[in-house]
């Protein structure tokens, strides 16, 4: 089997995804991902569509991300490895699709508009 690359995505964050055969080691920005993702709960993410598909020790992954915050980039990371795990085998898209681990998530920030202090909030307005 040859490095399957996929792409995640989530608010600005673009996170590349390589996978090949291994024993469970998952490298982000060339560091370790408990160096990386600090908390158990983005670290619960990235392993999340690994975990599902019980194939936590037979890949290897290594992800350059880049972008957004810390959760933004810990999200595109799982987009991408659920991908990945798609095209190692179909049967894996029939766990990963209910959870929602293939959904692109569109939300985006709210451009700032002209004439206001943020997206929606407005300066105060005066009657008098």
């Amino acid at each position: 089997m040859e490095v399957i690359h996929k792409i995640g995505r989530r608010k600005t964050a673009v996170a590349r995804v390589y996978v090949a055969p291994g024993e469970g080691n998952i490298t982000v920005n060339k560091r370790d991902l408990n160096d990386y993702f600090t908390t158990g709960t983005l670290q619960y993410k990235v392993n999340q569509p690994l975990m599902l598909t019980e194939n936590e020790k037979n890949f290897d992954v290594r992800v350059n991300v880049y972008g957004g915050g810390i959760t933004g980039q810990a999200e595109a990371v799982r987009l991408a490895i659920s991908r990945a795990m798609c095209e190692l085998n179909e049967e894996n898209r029939l766990v990963l699709k209910p959870e929602g681990l293939l959904t692109r998530d569109p939300r985006m920030v709210e451009r700032k508009k002209f004439g206001q202090k943020k997206a929606r909030k407005k300066f105060q307005f005066s009657k008098r």
